[in-house]
């Protein structure tokens, strides 16, 4: 297997611009002081995020995968993002395994 240079170039500067952006945003959000609303705008970010990523596939895919979706969004009101990510894996391999 060959590699060239420019396909490497190319996917050392996109995680380079990806490194630096969320490290800037962590660097940055140092010097800020949220109140209120804008914590909790900021904190609801990550689980829109996460149902933007999930509903298309709630609506294009089987009930086991819909069924996954809903418990993966019920989950995301209250647990942290990762739990609720392997709750909702866990859920469709559960479901796909009994046949749903």
């Amino acid at each position: 297997m060959t590699v060239d240079f420019a396909t490497l170039l190319a996917i050392l500067a996109m995680a380079a611009a990806t490194i630096l952006t969320r490290v800037s945003g962590l660097l940055l959000i140092r010097h800020v002081s949220l109140g209120g609303n804008a914590r909790k705008a900021i904190e609801s970010i990550p689980p829109a995020v996460l149902m933007a990523v999930v509903a298309p596939t709630a609506f294009a895919t089987g009930i086991a995968e819909t069924i996954a979706c809903a418990v993966t969004a019920f989950a995301a009101l209250r647990l942290p993002m990762l739990v609720s990510v392997a709750l909702g894996v866990a859920s469709v391999a559960i479901l796909r395994a009994v046949g749903i």
